[in-house]
């Protein structure tokens, strides 16, 4: 794990891009825009049909202040500021424990950021407590912690499919649809 004076170092070096703040030895994730909620789409949702998948978002939100998020239901949020990582740099997404303890699960997907990385993370909010919870722009909401890749680097390969603020919701069948029958087993 990167140290927040050799995290400075690699900024200088430009070995890693983030112009955000540091919290303790790692970068502080704030909530940015848009912000996607989850819309019902009223029928199941086939992963191998990227239209289907598609259907589960309601329009992406970008200018606004407060967000009321109901119990059991889900939003979409871009990071507030971007991050690049180089080849020999990874990184590891956690919520902070207060907003757990209100019951706000911050980042439900793998908690890796992958070499290469190039654009704006995407956090998962879920709402796990039983009352609504007001989520405001620019809150606070989770950290990354840097970490050194060992052995020898390939290059940096930004994902085709995340990244982007456009784009928050799942990419799962334009990036294995193909591999994927009608069925949901591998052809």
């Amino acid at each position: 794990m990167l140290t927040a004076s050799e995290i400075a170092v690699q900024i200088g070096r430009g070995e890693v891009a983030w112009s955000g703040e540091l919290r303790g030895n790692s970068l502080l994730l704030r909530l940015g825009a848009p912000l996607q909620p989850l819309a019902d789409p009223g029928h199941v949702i086939d992963l191998a049909s990227q239209d289907s998948i598609d259907r589960l978002y309601a329009e992406p939100v970008c200018d606004w202040d407060e967000f009321e998020l109901s119990p059991g239901r889900m939003v979409l949020c871009a990071v507030s500021h971007p991050l690049r990582l180089g080849p020999r740099f990874g990184a590891v997404i956690a919520g902070l424990s207060h907003l757990a303890r209100a019951g706000l699960a911050v980042h439900l997907a793998s908690p890796w950021v992958m070499p290469g990385w190039d654009g704006h993370l995407t956090l998962e909010l879920c709402n796990a407590g039983p009352a609504a919870l007001r989520l405001r722009r620019d809150m606070p909401a989770g950290r990354a912690v840097l970490i050194r890749a060992d052995g020898t680097a390939r290059d940096a390969v930004p994902h085709a499919h995340y990244g982007h603020p456009g784009h928050l919701g799942s990419r799962y069948a334009a990036e294995f649809g193909a591999q994927l029958t009608a069925n949901g087993t591998r052809e």
